[in-house]
């Protein structure tokens, strides 16, 4: 294959990062006679024939994500690290061009405002136009083929300053998502022939801290029973890994039990690659300079053993440079053998192989993407419906939607004039920026802006030209809350109230008497007390990071020309909460020194539960297919006995009827739980078994939400880790506050679905 004229030689944003992007040429080049350009061998045969031409040293150097490839043979360099969060990322292989084409690229809002929309058609259309620009960029030789995409933790701890990049806390939610985003990123379910792009989950496993309290996440020893491992914070990455199949994996900084997670043999061998299937033609990279960290903060072997003990636990790729300098040292010393090497480079270049990388270009139609891929009309509008359908509407006298009778507006607070604010962390260069000032304008509202204070200010110096503004209006906006100057990477925060005084100046504005609206935006969540229980204080939206078009669905929010329809996607904890559990303590069900962690276990009374959303109108609700009143087990094991797996085999698919009794056309989340007290004491609060999100409910009419639910969505984990379906009486229940609900029992013994890999690996 000859180099398309399309690529050109890139420089990648960080020191030392490889020179640029193009194409191994198959037709004349020096791998022309190898079985690597051979498009009828499978992706395994032709990347072992590549890697057998490697010498030891060739090997070493192409172990780290900035791979120099092999001159000699005509392999060039390669830059492993993009990354596409919620779009195409400023990353060391992505290169933005300062004008013109592919200087840009489309900015949907962070995850933690999609996972809010409970919409998995919605999640998959963005991860297909993110893979398709990203593939465009590849293209033109501004982006590697493969992103560091989606950050699939659950969001357990309020503090975490990460948490904004997750889609919530809920691990069938998580599942759903990164299901569907990966399924649209690389083109399909395990695509062939070619992927769109490949997708990296991350960061496997137990990783939820940054640096609290004289802990860093370097060197952190996550202590997790196989029970709360299995049942709350692998689901999300068994879905990635085992259903969506995902063509790469990422180990995490943290240790597991006291073994570093990319020296964690367990997680990487005897869970991701047996116990998932994680395939030969699947890579692990590790998180950038975790392999380094396996020295040194966690202290857990020298380097050379520290290399060695990565290699060998499957971790194929090393984010730094701790591989190329200490492999060499490694190899003398016989702690790694050249097979381990081998075996490691296969898996990254059958990856490539399914990429394309070493096919003709005019047989690939992912190689006709360009610049009119990008940032496309329905792109755009994409990235609007996203943030619109992700918005919560926590609080609501009737004074949303907003008046017609209100024309002036004060617009006040730190995020009143955002633009880069709206896109939180992991962003590119978006194509434009709607601040909600813009799309307050764009609604035609005559609106005077003052900031008032900054987000973790305590200067009033702002306050009285606030106050002089909202006196002026006919209604306030006030828009705050936290952005990633308190939650970011490598920041936690240590309280979970409004920072600075901004409830300061909240309080000043309420005594004006004119309509109040508090737009809090930001990932984690505020305790919101104060605003909940003040009359005064008319209504509360939660808009998160809500991407290039944030602005404009903010304010069609509020102006009524959309129905909010978001849920909460975690919980908001009162601001004690902090006090009563380190965020060290990785345990998610209730003791003595706990109240317990997330919807499911948590004891007292949250502000707002997870799955908490108003609307602008009013439903009513009836089962269309409700469960039957008993089920046999074993029937119901035996039914599924053909499925791939017995977790994901069905148990029904329920259905109810939901009609708009209001005057406001609305989308309507349905979220169904399930509650018991089957399986082994404690008993969980309620499960997440099933969600649909119908569209367009006009009023007067009826939509359908189908609620599928799996045998493993009612199934409950031992000890061992082990999902058993138990007999018992159980309730399932529609929405937070159980609108609908319907009891069936299931009989005769429990059945084992799944057998979790022990671990016997010693620290």
């Amino acid at each position: 294959m000859s180099v398309s004229k399309h690529v050109a030689l890139v420089f990648a944003l960080a020191a030392g990062s490889v020179t640029g992007y193009s194409f191994p040429d198959c037709e004349g080049g020096p791998l022309a006679s190898n079985a690597v350009c051979n498009t009828v061998l499978d992706p395994i045969t032709r990347a072992t024939s590549l890697v057998e031409l490697f010498t030891v040293p060739e090997l070493i150097n192409n172990t780290v994500s900035t791979s120099p490839g092999v001159p000699r043979l005509g392999l060039p360099a390669y830059q492993w690290w993009s990354e596409a969060l919620h779009g195409v990322a400023n990353s060391p292989g992505v290169n933005f061009s300062t004008s013109g084409e592919f200087s840009y690229a489309t900015s949907f809002p962070q995850p933690i405002l999609m996972g809010a929309a409970f919409d998995d058609e919605l999640i998959k259309s963005v991860g297909s136009i993110v893979g398709m620009e990203g593939r465009a960029f590849n293209n033109y030789g501004r982006a590697g083929l493969d992103f560091w995409t989606p950050n699939i933790n659950p969001f357990k701890d309020p503090r975490w300053g990460r948490g904004q990049e997750t889609p919530g806390e809920d691990p069938y939610r998580l599942a759903q998502y990164v299901y569907n985003l990966v399924v649209g990123l690389q083109g399909g379910l395990d695509p062939e022939p070619y992927y769109q792009v490949v997708s990296a989950c991350k960061h496997f496993a137990g990783y939820d801290l940054e640096d609290w309290d004289g802990t860093v996440r370097y060197g952190f020893n996550a202590v997790i029973t196989s029970q709360d491992l299995a049942e709350y914070y692998l689901p999300s990455f068994q879905s990635c890994y085992r259903d969506a199949k995902v063509g790469a994996a990422m180990c995490s900084y943290n240790a597991v039990n006291g073994v570093p997670s990319c020296a964690n043999t367990y997680l990487l061998q005897d869970i991701l690659r047996d116990f998932y299937g994680f395939a030969q033609d699947r890579w692990i990279t590790s998180d950038c300079d975790a392999v380094e960290n396996i020295y040194s903060p966690h202290n857990y072997a020298i380097p050379q053993q520290a290399v060695a003990d990565a290699l060998k636990a499957g971790t194929d790729l090393d984010c730094g440079s701790f591989y190329a300098e200490w492999l060499p040292v490694a190899y003398n010393e016989s702690l790694i053998t050249e097979t381990d090497l081998r075996t490691a480079l296969v898996h990254q270049f059958a990856s490539l192989v399914r990429l394309g990388y070493f096919d003709p270009e005019d047989q690939q139609p992912y190689r006709t993407y360009n610049w009119s891929n990008i940032n496309t009309p329905p792109a755009q509008q994409l990235a609007y419906q996203a943030a619109v359908e992700g918005i919560v509407l926590l609080k609501n006298d009737g004074t949303l939607p907003l008046s017609s009778s209100i024309n002036n507006i004060a617009l006040i607070g730190p995020w009143a004039n955002a633009t880069a604010q709206m896109q939180g962390n992991y962003f590119g260069v978006a194509p434009y920026l709607i601040s909600p000032v813009m799309g307050a304008m764009d609604d035609s509202y005559n609106v005077t802006y003052v900031l008032g204070t900054n987000i973790t200010s305590n200067d009033t110096s702002g306050f009285a030209a606030a106050v002089a503004a909202a006196k002026e209006a006919d209604a306030i906006i006030y828009a705050g809350g936290i952005d990633i100057t308190v939650e970011a990477e490598a920041m936690d925060r240590y309280t979970i109230t409004w920072p600075g005084n901004q409830l300061d100046l909240i309080a000043e504005l309420q005594v004006i008497g004119k309509p109040l609206v508090v737009v809090q935006f930001g990932g984690g969540q505020l305790d919101d007390s104060v605003l909940k229980g003040n009359a005064s204080v008319n209504a509360l939206v939660w808009a998160g990071y809500p991407g290039q078009s944030g602005g404009k669905a903010v304010f069609d929010i509020l102006s009524g020309k959309v129905a909010p329809a978001g849920r909460l996607p975690i919980t908001q904890y009162p601001a004690n909460y902090v006090n009563e559990i380190p965020m060290t303590d990785m345990n998610l069900r209730p003791n003595s020194t706990s109240s317990g962690r997330t919807y499911i276990w948590y004891t007292d009374m949250p502000v707002y539960e997870f799955g908490y959303g108003e609307h602008y109108t009013t439903f009513s609700y009836k089962w269309m297919q409700a469960p039957a009143t008993s089920y046999d087990i074993q029937a119901l094991v035996d039914g599924g006995k053909y499925t791939a797996y017995l977790d994901v085999a069905p148990f029904s698919t329920l259905a109810v009827s939901v009609t708009n009794t209001g005057n406001r056309t609305s989308d309507y989340v349905s979220l169904l739980f399930a509650s018991g007290t089957y399986g082994d004491a404690p008993y969980p609060n309620k499960v997440l078994v099933s969600y649909a999100r119908s569209h367009s409910i006009t009023p007067g009419t009826t939509a359908t939400a189908e609620l599928s639910i799996t045998l493993g969505n009612l199934a409950r984990a031992d000890t061992n880790g082990n999902f058993w379906l138990y007999p018992g009486t159980y309730e399932l229940a529609l929405d937070t506050s159980g609108v609908l609900t319907s009891k069936f029992e299931l009989t005769g013994n429990a059945s084992q679905l799944t057998s979790f890999p022990q671990n016997t690996m010693s620290s």
